[in-house]
C-alpha cells in the first residue's frame, strides 16, 4: 500500500506543479484573448514549457500506476493534490484560505485514508 501512496504523491506533485506553472505563465501575460500576440507572450516564458514537462511526467507516472494498481484505489488517492493546491495558494500565490476550505480538504483526506485501508 505504501508504494501506491508514494507513487501517487509524486504523481500529484508533478500534476500540481504543472498547474501552478500554468497559472504563473498566464499571470505574466496580458488580458486573455485568442490572438497571436497573447499566445506569443504565453510561450515566451519558461513557465509554459516547464508546465508541459511536469504534466507529461505526471501522466507517464499515472500510466504506470494504472497498469499496476487497482483503479478503485489509485484514483481516489489522487485527491492528495488538493493539499498541494492549498499550499501553493498560500505560499506561492499569497491567497487567504478560509478555514472552511481546510475543513473540506481534511474531510477529503479522511476519505482517502479510508479508501487506502
Amino acid at each position: 500500500m505504501w508504494k501506491i501512496i508514494l507513487l501517487s504523491t509524486i504523481q500529484c506533485l508533478f500534476l500540481s506543479g504543472g498547474q501552478i506553472l500554468l497559472k504563473l505563465a498566464t499571470q505574466r501575460t496580458d488580458k486573455f484573448s485568442l490572438t497571436w500576440a497573447f499566445l506569443r507572450s504565453l510561450i515566451a516564458g519558461w513557465q509554459l514549457p516547464a508546465s508541459g514537462l511536469c504534466l507529461m511526467a505526471g501522466t507517464a507516472l499515472w500510466l504506470y500506476i494504472l497498469k499496476h494498481f487497482d483503479f478503485s484505489i489509485a484514483y481516489p488517492i489522487t485527491s492528495i493534490s488538493y493539499i498541494f493546491g492549498m499550499m501553493a495558494a498560500i505560499f506561492i500565490f499569497h491567497e487567504a484560505v478560509p478555514p472552511t476550505r481546510w475543513i473540506g480538504v481534511i474531510l477529503i483526506m479522511g476519505g482517502v485514508a479510508l479508501v487506502a485501508k
